[in-house]
């Protein structure tokens, strides 16, 4: 959410950012809101008007009573009863049009950064940097689930069974979270395991109302949502408090089952596991100044890269363009690692820098030196343990269905330096 004083200022500068992400169907948005904020203001004048004029009478009403001037105070009292109706007329319209006002300013993009491409969806998206050499292996990849299979790691058809497509069970040697903890941990991070379900007050504190039809799973009967990723609830940790700027940066990592209905074009695969209901992941989070934002932005999804190449994954990182990024993002990087068997890259991991956008929603302030002020909130991926699987087992793939163990995973899995088929 952005500033409304920006918007008041400079509405076209508000339009012109929605062009850029080619949102052109909210710019009436943009006029509706400055139309309602002259209503709104209007009634918060009167108001307030009306309160000082009350508070005068009362004053009087007591003055002429004590004077012995009865008829005068019995006109002060009349006027006061008048002014009551009016008000709460009054305060029921400002309640309305604030409402209507929060909605309406939740509906607008973030600004997005100086440095985004300008392009209308991922197909526009601009690589930086590729780390580590694409391998083509000198065999046939078999699909990710047959390698799965075939080392006893994954049952699809009892899960099925139980839950439909979307779901798995996940068994035996598996020890990517506790790696991506630890290494989380070693970076200077706090570890934190949060809550899986959140309230409607954070759901759309952090996330767009799009994100949220497309990915959150409603408790029935309840005010309680399943979370998608625990980025939602490590920021929402923060609701409606004021931080102490001595404080700053909050830096987590968290684990979490996620749990997604990924609606929309992309759709539940049949047997893999690339796109499912629940999934596990580690995600790192950041509250910082504004002014530390870009910084940590870039150490985050280096994070990441540094991460996927000590599983000896090749990975590149690429700049999400205006069109692809939600709206609350200012600027995102997605990592993808390198497939094998499709040759080619998919992504892994996302990172954001979210500016003000999910404080000025969640009501997150800082005590600061020169006053208060929205901190910058910035998430990204750790480990998504079913992608992250693809890309581990197809990269470290023998011809005979081994796997390959990393050094650094094999502290993990009690010194073993390979996966033998089952």
């Amino acid at each position: 959410m952005i500033d409304i004083a920006i918007l008041r200022k400079d509405p076209e500068l508000v339009k012109e950012n929605m062009k850029k992400k080619f949102q052109h169907h909210k710019l009436e948005i943009v006029d509706e809101v400055l139309k309602i904020d002259i209503e709104y203001r209007q009634a918060v004048t009167r108001a307030s008007e009306i309160r000082s004029q009350r508070n005068a009478l009362s004053k009087e009403i007591g003055l002429f009573m004590r004077n012995g001037e009865k008829d005068k105070a019995e006109e002060n009292k009349r006027k006061v009863n008048s002014m009551a109706d009016e008000l709460a007329k009054l305060e029921v319209k400002e309640n309305e049009l604030s409402e209507k006002l929060k909605q309406l300013m939740m509906k607008i993009p973030n600004f997005i950064d100086d440095t985004v491409p300008i392009g209308k969806d991922d197909s526009e998206n601009v690589e930086i940097e590729k780390f580590g050499e694409p391998a083509l292996k000198p065999f046939e990849v078999p699909y990710h689930t047959q390698i799965m299979e075939a080392l006893d790691g994954i049952d699809m058809d009892s899960a099925g069974k139980v839950s439909g497509n979307g779901f798995y069970y996940l068994m035996g040697e598996i020890a990517i979270l506790s790696y991506a903890r630890d290494f989380m941990i070693n970076k200077g991070f706090t570890y934190v395991i949060p809550p899986f379900m959140i309230r409607s007050n954070v759901v759309t504190g952090v996330m767009s109302f799009d994100e949220m039809d497309q990915m959150m799973y409603k408790i029935e009967g309840e005010d309680l949502y399943l979370i998608g990723t625990s980025e939602h609830s490590m920021i929402g940790k923060f609701i409606n408090t004021i931080l102490d700027e001595d404080k700053l940066p909050y830096t987590y990592t968290s684990y979490s089952p996620c749990f997604r209905k990924e609606k929309g074009a992309h759709g539940i695969e049949e047997r893999g596991i690339y796109r499912i209901h629940q999934f596990e992941k580690q995600e790192m989070i950041v509250v910082c100044k504004p002014e530390e934002s870009k910084e940590w932005f870039e150490r985050l999804y280096m994070n990441t890269v540094e991460f996927f190449r000590t599983l000896d994954i090749p990975v590149r990182t690429l700049e999400c363009c205006s069109g692809d990024l939600a709206d609350l993002k200012s600027k995102s990087i997605d990592v993808e690692a390198w497939s094998p068997r499709q040759q080619k890259y998919f992504e892994v991991g996302s990172c954001s820098n979210l500016t003000d956008a999910q404080s000025r929603r969640l009501g997150i302030r800082v005590n600061g030196k020169k006053g208060k002020y929205f901190p910058h909130t910035l998430n990204n991926t750790v480990v998504a343990p079913p992608r992250m699987l693809i890309a581990f087992l197809e990269n470290n793939l023998n011809e005979d269905g081994s796997v390959n163990i990393p050094t650094a995973l094999q502290p993990y899995m009690g010194g073993l330096t390979k996966i033998e088929k089952k």
